[in-house]
């Protein structure tokens, strides 16, 4: 059950759970930031003055996810550790020491590596679309709504796409 639980979990379900939470998360907050700057024509000001809003709106936003990511994946694979030590001690009794040695003994360094890899792409593909969306956003407010649904469910889309 240890290696089960450990390669499924830092592999393949720390990775897609933490990135549909992103997706729902900072995918709908930067698809209305960014329509909402578009409706007050703040990105039309930006790119009077000379600003590129590509620069200053989407690289940002993109890069954060990209750094965050890994991170999140980080703590969600140490979150998904420690339930399934909770779980191995309450209904089949083993220890947490046990638990740990056959963790060690049965899940490689590389399964680890390879769910913290997809993290950086995850976060690139959310920031991507979620700012692409944004900049999508029609004068109506009525759109943001729509836009930001779009960004969420294209996102949660594409990760689990790219996953498989």
């Amino acid at each position: 059950i240890v290696d089960l639980m450990g390669i499924s979990a830092t592999r393949e379900l720390a990775p897609l759970i933490a990135a549909i939470v992103i997706a729902g998360r900072s995918a709908s907050s930067y698809t209305a930031q960014i329509g909402v700057m578009k409706i007050t024509d703040e990105i039309a000001a930006m790119n009077t003055m000379g600003f590129r809003s590509f620069e200053f709106i989407i690289i940002p936003r993109v890069m954060a996810l990209v750094v965050a990511m890994p991170l999140i994946v980080a703590i969600s694979d140490a979150i998904s550790i420690i339930g399934g030590m909770m779980v191995a001690k309450l209904n089949l009794d083993i220890s947490f020491a046990e638990f740990l040695r056959r963790f060690r003994e049965a899940v490689d360094i590389k399964h680890i590596f390879i769910g913290l890899a997809k993290a950086p792409i995850f976060g690139f593909l959310i920031g991507l679309i979620a700012c692409f969306r944004g900049f999508e956003v029609k004068n109506t407010t009525q759109s943001i709504g729509i836009y930001t649904t779009k960004s969420v469910v294209n996102a949660i889309f594409w990760v689990i796409a790219f996953d498989a």
